[in-house]
């Protein structure tokens, strides 16, 4: 690993992903996160892992699936059409409890839309796209340096909480070039999913441990047995029509996260103690935010920033908080409106919610940001 390196956002994905251990991919090239399964391709078999190109995004994620089922840290990488196809078996991996990170370099849609253009327009997709009660890890970065920890970050969450979690980025992040400056993992920096420490004959493979709702996981070829399926499942993993069985797989399925929620949430705040007007905006549009944001400080406006980290679970206990002190937040994206959703519920009316929509390919400039915010002030 170098010491400083000068990649775009998917390399730095991919030797972010290849640093937390993973050592399986399975995918198909779709524009724009290419470039991701192009370094998994060529690395992976440095590192005694395993890459596979499969027949479309669909297999993919089945085989992702698979390869963490062996035990491997696993990823796969898609863009819009190809996070569709990946729904169906993403929920199947949040109902069997599989470890995986899905990355989705998001660019314009519906269907084909715009493969080489930017947006962020599957924000509320990966929060609800596949169907049924589940709670999301989403992480969302605005640099190329964070790409690379978030992947990391990603990683870690997936092990820890033995789920899927998903990182949107946006074809400018992924195409975008930065210097980055690797730091340095210790071994006790990775978190490694929790493995049965009972002989075979006493495993139970969905029996969680109270101190954190999980359950142990025991890979396919350790010698355990385990039955894996999307039917709602008893502690032995097999189906149920227990009422009592399916209230409490449900219930947990959700606690495992709510409960550690605090852990999870990240967000970054800028000139926000003193704020009249909060520009809240992640990934690619983040960059401009902030940029407007000092812009209308020189000119006495007194602006703040928020830059929710963590999409999904969303910060919205401590937007709440700002949206006390401040008298409108400003919510740029490239849609058509999702998060400002999100950001109206998590204000209740606290503060006055203004959105601000870009869907035509490009990026805002650092003026189209300021002039709302001069106009709000």
């Amino acid at each position: 690993m170098p010491d400083v390196a000068f990649w775009q956002g998917n390399e730095a994905l991919a030797h972010g992903a290849l640093a937390a251990g993973c050592r399986f991919f399975a995918g198909y090239p779709i524009t724009p996160s290419t470039e991701i399964a192009e370094i998994m391709a060529e690395e992976l078999p440095k590192l005694n892992g395993r890459f596979i190109q499969m027949e479309d995004e669909i297999a993919g994620i089945a085989a992702t699936i698979g390869g963490s089922i062996a035990g491997r840290k696993a990823l796969t990488a898609t863009s819009g059409p190809g996070f569709s196809l990946k729904q169906e078996n993403l929920g199947f991996a949040y109902i069997a409890e599989i470890p995986i990170v899905v990355v989705d370099v998001m660019r314009g849609g519906p269907s084909t839309g715009l493969p080489t253009r930017t947006a962020q327009q599957d924000v509320m997709q990966a929060r609800w796209g596949t169907h049924g009660d589940h709670v999301t890890i989403c992480y969302a970065p605005s640099s190329v340096q964070e790409c690379y920890e978030i992947a990391i970050k990603a990683f870690n969450a997936a092990e820890r909480y033995r789920q899927p979690v998903l990182i949107l980025s946006d074809e400018i992040i992924g195409h975008m070039r930065e210097k980055v400056v690797p730091p340095t993992i210790k071994p006790e920096d990775l978190v490694e999913r929790k493995r049965p420490t009972d002989i075979p004959e006493k495993f139970v493979p969905y029996r969680p441990d109270p101190k954190d709702d999980l359950p142990c996981m025991a890979s396919f070829g350790d010698g355990y047995t385990w039955h894996i399926t999307g039917l709602t499942h008893n502690d032995w993993g097999f189906p149920t029509n227990n009422s009592d069985e399916i209230e409490k797989m449900m219930k947990r399925l959700m606690r495992k996260i709510d409960r550690f929620r605090d852990d999870i949430v990240e967000y970054e705040t800028v000139l926000t103690d003193d704020a009249d007007v909060l520009v809240l905006a992640y990934g690619s549009v983040a960059r401009t935010s902030l940029r407007a944001v000092h812009e209308a400080r020189t000119r006495g406006i007194k602006a703040g920033f928020f830059r929710p980290i963590t999409l999904w679970p969303f910060p919205d206990k401590e937007l709440e908080k700002l949206a006390r002190k401040v008298k409108t937040i400003i919510v740029p994206e490239l849609n058509c409106g999702q998060m400002v959703l999100e950001v109206e519920r998590a204000v209740h009316g606290k503060a006055k919610v203004v959105a601000q929509n870009l869907v035509n390919g490009e990026l805002f400039k650092p003026e189209d940001i300021l002039s709302v915010i001069e106009e709000v002030a």
